[in-house]
């Protein structure tokens, strides 16, 4: 079986307390909690992970990297505004996200923005980034459903806000 290793670049600091994995970098500090038993070792820039089993061996090494690529360059998802008849505006809000006129409602619907996602509006464009992989990608589904329309027909009805892929 070969070694499941990590490379952490300069900077960048990783450890372990049993059920959680944490690191901290240049862009913030980020952590996961796993609920397995595991054991984390760092030497020499390496991070190597010790588990039952090869699939938790390398489902911790894809968390580990998601972190570590979090506090080093971050995460962005691009979101897109579409509409028919009736403006669309977004607005953030603290820790919450306000869409305003959405299919003419005088009411604005309200997503919660997760962890430390930003939220960057640009005209039709929403741009979402941050250290987390899981609370970027979970404030752009939280934005996805509020925006969700039922009871009616989606062919004909296409308002909302939808994903329009990853920014490198």
């Amino acid at each position: 079986m070969r070694d499941i290793v990590v490379e952490v670049p300069n900077g960048v600091e990783v450890k372990s307390d049993g059920s959680a994995v944490y690191a901290k970098g240049p862009k913030g500090e980020v952590s996961k909690i796993i609920k397995a038993k595991f054991t984390l070792s760092v030497k020499d820039g390496k991070v190597e992970v010790e588990a039952a089993s090869p699939a938790l061996k390398n489902t911790i090494k894809a968390h580990v990297r998601n972190l570590v690529k979090g506090v080093t360059e971050g995460f962005t998802k691009k979101m897109v505004i579409r509409y028919a008849h009736f403006p669309v505006t977004i607005e953030a809000k603290g820790n919450t996200v306000l869409i305003k006129n959405f299919l003419g409602e005088k009411k604005p619907r309200k997503a919660k923005i997760c962890g430390n996602t930003k939220i960057e509006v640009k005209g039709q464009e929403i741009i979402l980034s941050g250290p987390s992989l899981e609370d970027v990608n979970e404030t752009a589904a939280n934005l996805r459903r509020a925006t969700r329309i039922k009871e009616k027909d989606g062919r004909v009805f296409q308002d909302g806000i939808y994903p329009a892929g990853e920014v490198e």
